[in-house]
Formats: structure tokens, sequence, C-alpha cells
């Protein structure tokens, strides 16, 4: 990776990284259902397998692990919030509609650097996140309907989450200014992991995998969680907040797909029209940022 980034751009390289994450992320909702876990316990060892690699890597930063911000702080709490709507979203809707609804991130995000930041977005960008949206609904609505346990309600939930995540965006992206990447990802983890294992407890389910499978979906899901997050908290210290989340909805592209490889969830027409409309999105939002670059949510510069 190392040779990679010595011949492109530092901007460049940061989205490669951030897309390489995504897309990692992608696997998040196949992994739980694998898990033979309750969904909030899914996200509890998730968090659970992903801390000891997240110390090593957090001790090896400048300052090593250190206190936590207010911020790191913030994105843990809401991540669990995240993790705990997202994952019963997963089990009651198809894959491909609770990986589209949960990143409506960019809307919340977008709105949020507009009014409280007062950035004025370029209209090449303010298209391109029209388009993602559009691409996100249409992959949504050209469901079949038959899949999940409890489409509506998952599909509610997994709306709701839209939020929670742009919070721990936002606060992410607010730690990175004085934090490591893998030490926000750490201390965001370590809060979170407690506060799932409580819902899980206080919803009774069932918090141990039946089998060595289960096992290894959760043991799978902790990696993931360190290079997939790792790698988003990493790139919103390079790039402005807008455009990383309007990149990162390429992971209900990646879900959708394995969806359909994996379990034979149906992938209609539609659904792959707002697939390459999400794709063609993202190549749109990095132009604006070459047409005019943004000025209220410029990242600065974290190790």
């Amino acid at each position: 990776m190392s040779a990679l980034a010595a011949r492109v751009s530092p901007r460049a390289f940061a989205l490669i990284v951030l897309l390489i994450a995504a897309c990692v992320l992608g696997l998040a909702p196949i992994l739980v259902r694998l898990t033979e876990t309750g969904p909030a316990a899914a996200g509890f060892w998730r968090f659970v397998f992903a801390l000891p690699l997240l110390t090593l890597l957090a001790s090896r930063e400048p300052g090593g692990i250190a206190a936590p911000s207010k911020w790191a702080l913030l994105a843990g709490l809401f991540f669990a919030l995240d993790l705990s709507f997202w994952h019963y979203g997963i089990v009651m809707t198809s894959v491909a509609n609770a990986t589209v609804l949960c990143n409506l991130t960019p809307v919340v995000v977008t709105l949020f650097g507009w009014i409280v930041l007062k950035e004025t977005p370029h209209r090449l960008f303010l298209l391109a996140l029209a388009l993602a949206m559009g691409g996100a609904f249409a992959m949504a609505a050209g469901a079949d309907g038959g899949q999940g346990t409890n489409p509506p309600l998952g599909d509610l939930f997994s709306l709701s989450v839209a939020v929670w995540y742009s919070g721990y965006f936002l606060a992410v992206k607010a730690a990175r200014a004085t934090a490591g990447a893998m030490r926000v990802t750490f201390w965001a983890t370590l809060l979170g992991a407690p506060l799932l294992l409580i819902v899980a407890l206080v919803l009774g389910e069932d918090i141990i995998p039946a089998s060595l499978s289960g096992w290894a979906a959760c043991l799978t899901m902790g990696v993931m969680h360190v290079f997939g997050q790792g790698g988003v908290a990493w790139a919103l210290g390079k790039l402005p907040a807008s455009i990383t989340a309007v990149t990162i909805l390429i992971q209900p592209v990646v879900a959708g797909l394995l969806g359909w490889w994996i379990f034979g969830e149906t992938l209609t027409p539609i659904q792959a029209l707002g697939g390459a409309l999400v794709l063609g999105a993202i190549v749109m939002a990095q132009r604006s940022q070459r047409t005019k670059p943004t000025e209220g949510l410029k990242p600065r510069e974290a190790a």
C-alpha cells in the first residue's frame, strides 16, 4: 500500500482507502445473519473481537491510546445506537434494503454542513447527492417484498440508522482533528461494546453463538470492523465529510450483490439500476470537489 501511496496524490490515495473500507463494510449484513446470535449481540461480539487488534494498532500511533476526547466517546454512543437498530433491520428486511436505507447519511451530513457550518455545496455535488439518493431508493423499492421477517418494520429501523450513523460520522470527523484513526475507533468501540451487551440482555437475545461457524462469523466481523471502520475514520481525517458520506454508499451495492450470491435474495433490474446510479454519483461527487473545493468541511490533518 505504501508503494501505491507514493505513486498517487494524497487525496486519491485517501479515496482508494475509503473505497476499500466501504467494500469491506459491505460484508457486515451478511456476517450478522451468520453469527447465530441476536442482532445486538452480534454487534457486541463485533466490538469484542475488534478490540485486541485495535489496541495494538492504536498503541502504535503517535501518543498511543491516550485519553479519549468527548467526540470519541460520543462516537461510541452513536455507533452503539447505530448497530442496535441496523442489526435488527438486517434481520427484518432484505440485506440490500437495510444497507441502503441506513446509508442516507449523506443527506444529513450535507445539510449539517450547509446549515450549521455555513457551507454552500457545489451544484454538481447536489446533483450527485440527488442521483445517489435516487439510486438508493431504487434499490430499496425494487426489492420483491418477500425478504426478512418483517420488512416494513425492518425498513423503518434501517431508516432511523441514518440519524445515528450521521451522528457517529460527524463525531469521528471532529475527533480526528486531534487524534489518529485507530485511537478514535478504539475508544468508540470500547464504549460501544458494553452498551450493545446491555441492549442484548434487556431484549433477551441469544448471546452465545451455537456453533463454530457462528463464532467464526463473529471473529470475522471483528476483523472487518477494524479495517472497514478504521479505514473510514482515517479517510475522514483526509477528505471532506460530505464527500466521504457519498462515497460510502458503495456499501449497499456490495451488500446487495453478496445477498444475491450467498442468500439467493432477488436482485431485480430496478435494484441493479439503482446500484449503477450510486456508482455514477460517487464519480460525480468526486468531480465536483475538483471543480470547486468545499470550504466548510475541510479536513484537518491528524496522525
